[in-house]
């Protein structure tokens, strides 16, 4: 059967003009710490670092708000960085081989990352390069030297080459072979072994014609380029890994393959230097590993600071990843969780140096695999510096996140304050990575990203800006008896242990019971209460507390199944609490403990602080809590007869093989007679289907539009496993008896497409403690389809969102219309539909899966305020579906306005991650570490704006200086593609005017036919019933008998009413 609809043609400009001004999709910068870093650098001049990452991307950090991003065009990891001091360019070496030059480039104001240089090596001169071994020319050292106008580079074949900058260009006359430094080696240490690769340079720190040259057999060479002659060598016999100068050239440390380092001093009588002035293996005496990297700084205040990474005693701790800081007697060996990439330290920063000759370093700064850690040289125990940004999100893995926005300031500070005496440890100093100039606007809202994380936590990050700060960490292992109690008593050092071992950091993935994992969050931002919810049906109703505490928390017990038989729980076992008082530092301390019976993982769970209710939901049904009372207010069994995979839980390992090949069988025998059946073209029907379908081919009139092909869409099997999962709760003060009276009501939508509404009756606040609240079912809704509920929301008389639970009465928001009718968005994975209020009856429905063939994974009401003028504000229904597209619909109209590909379809875990805010912005992770943000909204837009100001020595210029616009370079993990200017404004065209239309990368914003009207009028977009096998069954529980009947005559002669033309 089809339908054609006659529909007004051309396009409304003010329309277009409107969305222009409305939506503009963006990517705007990543949260978080990049995933696989590899490389580090720091820049003492303009105090900015550089990290690389094994996907080629390159990232610069500054003061919080100063960010740079730049994407190698090749998929090779950075090996490694070197800033040019002071001139804004950085020297990236990949591990093809190749060698790239990035300029830190002013545009419009602002500074960007560009490539505009690269290099790679050809074979040795003299020799044909293709029967030359890759592995000789392969660099091992890079050094660019203090003047900025040449890069050394050393290769494991022993050969140097130096590189003209910024240019690029090999300066061939200046290549040292290993050949030219053996005729000044002695015979007797020559011995004909060759010198080995290359495996350190270092420029002399008062003179830059002389480098020291370090090969990996142990001889260190210092060089005079000017008179190409050896000054000096250092016949060294150990395995060399490292050099460093003492700032007045006169020592030098080489670190060894041994885990020892030796001190020699550089002597101007003699040539040669046979023995060290010291020799230690610092962990030994039992074979020890590499000391890959030392750094010696001068103290004035004392005695030299001596840090070294590795070198622990192979047996014991081969293990171990380790920074050790030595000065004087006084030795910490730092103890990080993930392997050691790269550290430097940052010099003070004083106006005037007290002395020359001191370098007086005020931090350390060590990057490992999985976090950065900077720690306080100047004040006494060296304690760690909290960073403001790069905060490993990981350090628990990321179960869930929330976001909050519009933080009251009284919240705000008081998080804040929880936060600050949960770490009395940490150093007071600033942040000592402080360069650049951040120039983005201060952010008008505060907002709170929260994530639930794998141990038990909960942790409240600062979102309002570019920078993603760590506020607060809530635990709730406390709570319970669990094993993880022993992990105290490990990270303390005994006094007499060695070596000193100090844990730093706070990256550590592993939890020891995975039931404590946080699945939902809901936090009431008016009254700081907080519901945390978990992986064993626990349900935690919490409240913010200034001051510290003991108490014990009440323990409650809701039975989901009430007692229905025939069903056995066969997963994970209930978290046993602890018994008696707790003790509670400030912040978020627990009230009441909700556990759900059976102790499934909790799907659902919103948080009404009016009511002092909060609503929870499992794979096995849905309850109402009275928090207030501490006792139930109501639960329901949402089982079919044949959930038996609900039984069984997340963590189970008794799932039965059988029963699923068994189902996917049925299946496939299933689709083959169906199709057998399809193709029986002698029926009726299917003629009728032929000939619509040679009727479809033919050009119609120009005045007539078809709609859309829709995908034939079949219901699912009621007795799907899992259909009893809830998988969303909502409540609203809403019309649910009858049109006119409205009070508290609740919602339930379900994997079998049931939705659930019920009537509450709450007492008025002074009659909390008398009265308990009752809850009566009203209304049950079947969706045909059964397609899961992913979503619930109450529209008012106007077509808006109900307010939050107090923004009414603290004058926060407007009060909603309850004059006019309201209506309810049910948002399926299929489909999105809109009810009147209190008949449930369909008003309007746009139908996703199948117009687009994608179905839906999450939904947000979102408020974007026009960029043209910000009295201008529109709601909207964003939506994103399982191939990472972002759609955007008017509300209560569900007319489609843009849609975007945001996410890549195969990247599974970043479209689970996806959480909307409520002004047009969201975020989704993009590795475990990372959040990527983006923004659907022309005016709300949070983005790195940042300027770093350069002194270069040459004058040159970026290369791609002709670019009018900076569109955001790609991600480093590939989930964004390069993309016009065009592309990046989300402003839809109704027509391309250079010729054809470009491709979904070139012009992802694309827009919907059939948008010109009003995005608040439903009334000329009909219900589209064409093929449409959704009738939904609403069983009503308060209406009368009478009303009923009437009730379904209406329904029988809208059914009759034809909505267009028709073709049987």
């Amino acid at each position: 059967m089809m339908k054609f609809r006659f529909r007004r043609q051309g396009a409304d400009p003010h329309r277009d003009r409107l969305r222009h001004d409305l939506f503009a999709f963006s990517k705007t910068v990543e949260h978080g710490f990049p995933s696989q870093p590899s490389a580090l650098a720091y820049d003492p001049v303009l105090r900015v670092m550089a990290i690389g990452t094994k996907a080629g991307a390159v990232k610069l950090y500054g003061a919080p708000g100063v960010e740079l991003t730049g994407l190698h065009k090749e998929t090779a990891t950075v090996t490694q960085l070197h800033f040019l001091p002071g001139q804004g360019w950085l020297l990236s070496l990949l591990d093809d081989n190749t060698l790239h030059l990035w300029e830190v480039c002013q545009k419009e104001g602002c500074s960007h990352l560009e490539e505009t240089h690269s290099f790679g090596l050809p074979g040795r001169p003299g020799s044909d390069s293709a029967n030359c071994s890759p592995g000789i020319t392969r660099v091992t050292v890079v050094l660019p030297t203090s003047t900025g106008a040449v890069a050394c580079l050393g290769t494991e074949g022993g050969t140097m080459y130096f590189l003209a900058l910024p240019a690029l260009v090999l300066l061939e006359d200046k290549t040292l072979f290993p050949d030219e430094i053996l005729q000044s080696v002695p015979d007797d240490y020559r011995c004909g072994k060759a010198l080995g690769p290359v495996e350190s340079i270092q420029e002399h720190p008062r003179d830059s014609s002389r480098l020291l040259i370090g090969y990996s057999r142990g001889l260190v060479v210092l060089w005079e380029q000017s008179t190409r002659t050896v000054q000096h060598l250092f016949l060294g016999n150990q395995q060399l890994e490292s050099l460093a100068w003492e700032q007045s050239g006169k020592s030098i440390v080489s670190s060894h393959s041994d885990g020892g380092y030796m001190v020699w001093a550089v002597s101007s009588t003699s040539q040669r230097t046979q023995q060290p002035v010291m020799s230690t293996i610092p962990y030994g005496p039992f074979p020890c590993k590499a000391i890959s990297k030392i750094l010696w700084r001068t103290c004035e205040s004392g005695n030299p600071f001596i840090i070294f990474s590795g070198g622990m005693p192979r047996a014991s701790y081969g293990d171990r990843h380790c920074v050790s800081v030595l000065q004087g007697q006084t030795l910490a060996t730092l103890d990080f969780t993930s392997r050691v990439i790269d550290f430097f330290t940052v010099q003070s920063a004083e106006p005037s140096p007290p002395s020359p000759g001191f370098e007086n370093p005020r931090a350390l700064v060590v990057l490992v695999e999985e976090e950065l850690v900077a720690i306080d040289l100047q004040t006494p125990g060296w304690p760690t510096i909290p960073a403001p940004y790069l905060a490993p999100l990981h350090s628990s893995a990321i179960t869930c996140s929330c976001h909050v926005s519009n933080v009251p300031l009284k919240l705000w500070e008081r998080i804040i304050s929880a936060g600050e005496q949960q770490s009395p440890r940490l150093s007071s100093a600033a942040w000592p990575i402080d360069g650049g100039k951040n120039l983005a606007q201060e952010p008008t809202q505060r907002g709170l990203l929260l994530t639930g994380h794998e141990d038990g936590t909960v942790r409240f990050w600062d979102a309002s800006g570019v920078s993603l700060k760590p506020l607060y960490k809530l635990g709730t292992a406390n709570i319970f008896q669990t094993d993880c109690e022993h992990n105290d008593s490990l990270n303390q050092a005994g006094e007499e242990e060695w070596p000193p071992f100090r844990k730093v950091g706070c990256f550590d993935p592993y939890s020891d019971d995975p039931r404590l994992g946080v699945q939902k969050i809901a936090l009431c931002k008016y009254t700081a209460k907080m519901v945390v919810a978990g992986t064993a049906g626990q349900v935690l109703v919490m409240e913010l507390s200034d001051e510290k505490s003991e108490h014990a928390v009440s323990v409650a017990t809701v039975d989901l199944l009430q007692d229905r038989e025939g069903f056995t729980w066969k997963g994970h076992d209930r978290l046993a609490p602890r018994n008696g008082p707790l003790p509670f530092a400030p912040g978020f301390q627990p009230s009441v403990l909700v556990q759900c019976v059976p102790p499934a993982a909790v799907t659902a769970v919103t948080l009404h602080s009016e009511w002092n209710l909060v609503a929870f939901g499992t794979s096995h049904g849905f309850g109402l809590f009275d928090y207030y009372r501490r006792n139930p207010v109501l639960a329901r069994c949402t089982l079919h007869p044949n959930d038996s995979l609900a039984m069984e839980g997340p963590l189970s390992r008794v799932k039965s093989l059988k029963k699923s090949l068994r189902q996917s069988f049925r299946r496939i025998r299933k689709s083959r007679v169906s199709g057998k059946k399809r193709l029986n073209t002698s029926s009726p029907s299917s003629k009728v289907q032929e000939a619509n379908a040679q009727l479809a081919e033919q050009a119609g009139p120009p005045e007539v539009e078809m709609t859309p092909v829709q995908r034939r869409i079949e219901p699912r099997s009621a007795d799907d496993s899992l259909s009893g999962v809830v998988r969303c709760l909502y409540f609203a003060d809403t019309f649910l008896r009858d049109a006119a009276h409205h009070g508290p009501t609740m919602w339930a939508g379900t994997n079998s497409g049931s939705v659930f509404a019920y009537a509450l009756e709450v007492p008025s606040q002074e009659k909390f403690s008398e009265r308990a609240v009752e809850a009566v079912l009203g209304k049950e809704i079947q969706l045909m389809h059964r397609a899961p509920v992913v979503a619930i929301a109450v529209l008012d008389g106007r077509g808006n969102p109900l307010p939050e639970p107090y923004e009414v009465s603290r004058d926060l928001a407007k009060a909603p219309d309850m004059q006019g009718s309201h209506s309810m968005l049910i948002s399926s994975e299929e489909q999105f539909k809109v009810f009147t209020l209190p008949k449930v009856s369909a008003k309007t429905k746009f139908k996703l899966t199948a117009h687009e063939g994608c179905r839906v994974r999450k939904v947000a009401l979102v408020s974007l305020a026009s960029a043209g003028s910000e009295e201008r504000m529109e709601n909207c229904l964003a939506c994103l579906t399982n191939l990472g597209d972002i759609h955007i619909f008017t509300v209560p109209g569900l007319r489609p306005q843009v849609h975007y590909g945001c996410i890549r379809k195969e990247d599974i875990s970043g479209i689970a991650s996806c959480v909307f805010t409520k002004h047009g912005q969201g975020f989704y992770l993009i590795s475990p570490s990372e959040f990527e943000r983006f923004s659907l909204s022309a005016r709300n837009v949070t983005e790195p704006l940042c300027r770093l100001e350069v002194a270069r020595l040459q004058d040159t210029s970026c290369l791609s200086n002709s670019l009018t616009a900076t569109p955001k370079l790609p991600q480093a993990n590939g989930t964004h593609v390069p993309c016009s200017p065009e592309g990046l404004v989300a402003a839809p065209k109704p027509s391309h005017p250079h010729g054809s239309p470009g491709s979904p990368e070139e012009h992802p914003a694309t827009s919907s036919p059939g948008t010109i009207d009003s995005p608040n009028s439903s009334m000329e977009n009909p219900l589209d019933t064409t093929g449409d096998i959704t009738v939904e069954e609403v069983k009503d529980f308060l209406a009368s008998s009478e009303e009923v009947e009437r009730n379904l005559r209406n329904a029988s002669e809208d059914e009759a009413r034809p909505t267009g033309i028709l073709i049987k």
